[in-house]
């Protein structure tokens, strides 16, 4: 059954007919999903309808999706309903095309416009916005009733998320992602009526409030309302001064997303093309962060081995996700002597192009511009954290997503797709297998296996790949032998998946000796920063089985055999986990209110 089909598994069935066709359905399908079934299409636009998650967003606030209700031959009787939370009953006739229907659905979206800013050339959202492609689906060429609008100052407070509130839309589809999905609870309805929109507990700015700046709002609200803090103009002006080295990192996630927005299809990989595309925008140095994802590892798995060997505090979480980690400073900072210490993969990057790279080239630190490609917008609140600098240096200037960077490379007029493949840069280029699948979630805990198995049991690991730690389920739990110990693991992704893990924890009820939590549902692929999925699920598990397959291409896929990363070590960091590595690539955390 199309629509969601487990949701319906084993209930009965019964005749429905849409627009005189005859339809067999389970019973309290909506009418929205039946019309899926006989490739009826009815807009919506504050539907959200995450299949793999379970969750709906039932609001049924904009009144874009409303049929005619056909009530026998009395037409005077028939009435109009809203198609995605209206449930289908035995003999229910429905008609979608209807005069009446069509008319209601224009004048819904007519009513939205009469409130919206008329700003589509400069809106961050032009040809992205879903009002926006639901004026040109229903035909409205005019807004027939003129009047005041809402008129709220735009929220710049944080690193990461702009709150334009002139633009919601009331379709709360935020206020499900952020309070169902991700259980962080910061927004709701403010206001009554007219002036009704979605925000923080009492329109607090949005750097007061308790938000993790994971982005999930961002992806699926339909207009401008939320967005990312746009930082191009930053990376320009970088690039324009010939005073400053810029070099210029992409996470894993990146190489497989990018391509959506040149029209390829979901999961393409585009490595390649992706550094030829930097190279040609002015980078002095294009590098991958799976170079810091590497180097993540190696010290991460020191840091595991020697919780377990030295009876230190058991389960470690890995730390690569700074929306995760807001999360835990805020919902549970009883659990801050959990996680652990090390630093995210890109700012490990930025702190060695700092240090290392910056002595090795002769260059003042002062002079050197680290900008971070990542499909996380809460990265660009993390750079910003103060503990992450070394001697007044930011351990990274600029972060930009995914997004910002299809926008920079057609700004440049770069013609994307017929671009040759090209390399990173050397040194601090090489990589590993399992530093590119940091990118989906249960990568980072089975790259981290790949290293400890070795160094634990001083044997070759010949079969890398862990099946028991990969899938798409919110929350997984999985047992790796290694050598004669059992070790017990925790995968959760989507921080409502996080907060069950980490209850577990708080409560005595965990028996785990290493979790990976990632706050974006599918992790890093699902980013808040990454090409619009508006929801559609199938996108991101594509994302993840090229991340995989990229993973099976590479020469070397495990962090411990990369040969750049033991050069590190030997010229200058000395140990894994040791002195030096712990002063420049670990951190800490710090309780913060929950508001």
């Amino acid at each position: 059954m199309a629509g969601s089909p487990e949701k319906y598994k084993d209930r009965k069935k019964i005749q429905i007919k849409i627009n005189d066709e005859d339809l067999t359905v389970p019973e309290g399908i909506t009418i929205l999903e039946s019309a899926h079934e006989v490739g009826v299409k009815i807009p919506t636009l504050c539907h959200l309808d995450l299949h793999d998650l379970q969750l709906y967003n039932k609001t049924a606030s904009c009144r874009v999706c409303m049929v005619e209700l056909v009530d026998g031959g009395n037409q005077n009787r028939n009435k109009l309903v809203p198609a995605c939370v209206t449930k289908a009953y035995e003999g229910m006739t429905i008609r979608t095309d209807t005069l009446r229907a069509i008319n209601a659905r224009r004048m819904a979206v007519e009513l939205l416009l009469s409130n919206h800013p008329n700003e589509c050339f400069t809106c961050p959202k032009n040809l992205e916005c879903e009002l926006q492609a639901l004026a040109e689906e229903l035909n409205v060429r005019e807004i027939r009733w003129e009047g005041e609008r809402m008129d709220y100052p735009k929220d710049f407070s944080s690193d990461a998320i702009v709150k334009d509130s002139n633009k919601c839309i009331y379709c709360r589809r935020c206020e499900t992602g952020c309070n169902e999905i991700q259980t962080c609870g910061i927004l709701s309805g403010i206001g009554r009526g007219f002036n009704a929109f979605v925000g923080p507990f009492a329109n607090i700015p949005m750097v007061e409030s308790s938000c993790t700046y994971c982005g999930q709002c961002v992806q699926v609200c339909p207009t401008a309302a939320l967005t990312e803090v746009y930082h191009v103009d930053k990376v320009w002006e970088a690039l324009n001064d010939p005073d400053k080295h810029v070099i210029v990192q992409t996470a894993p996630a990146i190489r497989v997303a990018l391509g959506e927005l040149f029209g390829m299809e979901a999961g393409t990989i585009v490595t390649g093309k992706m550094v030829t595309a930097l190279k040609r925008m002015g980078f002095d140095a294009v590098f991958d962060t799976d170079f810091g994802a590497d180097l993540t590892i190696m010290e991460e798995a020191s840091e595991l081995i020697y919780r377990i060997k030295n009876n230190k505090t058991l389960p470690i979480l890995t730390n690569c996700c700074p929306a995760w980690v807001k999360f835990i400073e805020h919902q549970f900072p009883e659990l801050l002597h959990v996680p652990s210490t090390c630093k995210s993969p890109h700012i490990m990057f930025g702190t060695i192009a700092k240090t290392y790279y910056a002595e090795k080239n002769g260059i003042d630190p002062d002079n050197i511009v680290v900008v971070s490609i990542m499909p996380c917008i809460a990265k660009k609140a993390e750079a910003k954290r103060p503990e992450l600098t070394k001697d007044e240096h930011n351990n990274v200037d600029i972060v930009i997503t995914t997004r910002e960077l299809g926008a920079m490379i057609k700004e440049a007029g770069i013609e994307f797709n017929s671009l040759p493949d090209s390399e990173f840069d050397r040194p601090l280029g090489e990589t590993t297998g399992a530093s590119v699948i940091f990118g989906t979630a249960g990568g980072v805990i089975e790259a981290a296996i790949r290293t400890a198995y070795e160094w634990m049991t001083g044997e070759t690991l010949e079969n890398v790949e862990f099946e028991q730690l990969r899938g798409m389920e919110g929350v997984r739990k999985a047992t790796v032998r290694i050598g004669d110990q059992d070790l017990k693991i925790g995968i959760a992704s989507g921080l409502g998946n996080a907060r069950v893990i980490l209850e577990e924890i708080r409560d005595g009820k965990a028996d785990y000796h290493a979790i990976e939590i990632m706050a974006c549902p599918g992790g890093c692929i699902g980013g808040g920063g990454q090409p619009y999925h508006h929801g559609n699920h199938e996108i991101v598990k594509k994302r993840r089985e090229a991340i995989y397959e990229e993973d099976r291409r590479k020469k070397i896929r495990k962090s411990h055999e990369n040969q750049e990363i033991l050069e590190l070590y030997r010229e200058y960091l000395g140990e894994p986990f040791g002195e030096l590595a712990h002063k420049l690539l670990h951190t800490h955390f710090e309780e913060r209110e929950r508001i």
